[in-house]
């Protein structure tokens, strides 16, 4: 099993799950923006992620729920420094890394 795409395939999924949820609850986008903003302030994170993360926090909707479930190399790199952590409750986050697992070990 290539555990690096599985986790790939996971973070896609919950990448997924948190684009849906934005078009039903705009808290979550503000949350994640004004955690990008924080990690801008502080030096949290990165200077380039925090700047890569606001700009695609920056475009219409559409644009940032396309670009969480891109299979580039760039937005697998965003991805792995989330501002939507949290974004998901457990109960269903463990439910897509169940699933995801499932379905890769049967493509495998």
């Amino acid at each position: 099993m290539n555990r690096h795409r599985l986790a790939e395939e996971r973070s896609i999924a919950l990448h997924g799950a948190v684009a849906d949820r934005l078009s039903d609850d705009g808290a979550v986008l503000e949350r994640a923006r004004t955690r990008v903003h924080k990690w801008l302030e502080t030096d949290e994170v990165a200077t380039y992620w925090a700047q890569e993360w606001d700009r695609v926090l920056s475009k219409p909707l559409a644009e940032i729920q396309a670009f969480l479930v891109e299979r580039s190399e760039h937005a697998t790199a965003l991805r792995q420094m989330t501002p939507f952590a949290g974004a998901i409750d457990p109960r269903t986050r463990w439910r897509i890394w169940r699933d995801v697992r499932q379905t890769f070990e049967q493509s495998s």
